[in-house]
């Protein structure tokens, strides 16, 4: 049963992931001002696969016990957002916008973190990464709103 359930996390998790194929950064990506600290471009949807499968885990440890329903409930929300921000940062060119995402992105991914924990420690475990790679999103959202104001709506 764990294997279903892992299976239904990650394609939910996989289909936030599309938006990226379908709101490419792009060349209006590239000419932004970024800080020096920015990630290399290859490393993105390295760290979003490790992401989701730690994600789709997390869940389908705590899918069946007794009490995960806000658990879930925040992990429902958390996979809407990071669906989100895709097409309003890059699709919609929106970069306070995303900021204003992805603030809801991290608060959602914190908190899930801490009923996962309370519900099985590994699942709680397996989101830390994700909410430092969430951190640094947010940091990078931020720079790029503050180094490109003339682009900033």
């Amino acid at each position: 049963m764990i294997y279903l359930l892992f299976a239904v996390f990650l394609l939910a998790a996989c289909a936030a992931g599309a938006t990226g194929g379908m709101f490419p950064p792009g060349a209006w990506y590239d000419r932004l001002k970024k800080p020096t600290w920015t990630p290399p471009n290859w490393l993105f949807p390295v760290a979003w696969s490790i992401l989701y499968l730690c994600m789709a885990a997390a869940a389908a440890r705590v899918a069946m016990l007794p009490g995960a329903g806000l658990a879930l409930a925040l992990w429902a929300l958390q996979i809407a957002l990071n669906t989100l921000w895709t097409p309003v940062f890059f699709g919609l060119r929106r970069l306070r916008a995303g900021m204003v995402v992805l603030s809801a992105l991290w608060l959602s991914v914190a908190a899930c973190g801490v009923a996962l924990w309370q519900l099985d420690w590994v699942a709680g475990a397996l989101f830390i990464p994700y909410l430092a790679w969430v951190s640094a999103a947010a940091a990078l959202n931020l720079a790029v709103v503050r180094l490109n104001p003339a682009e900033s709506s």
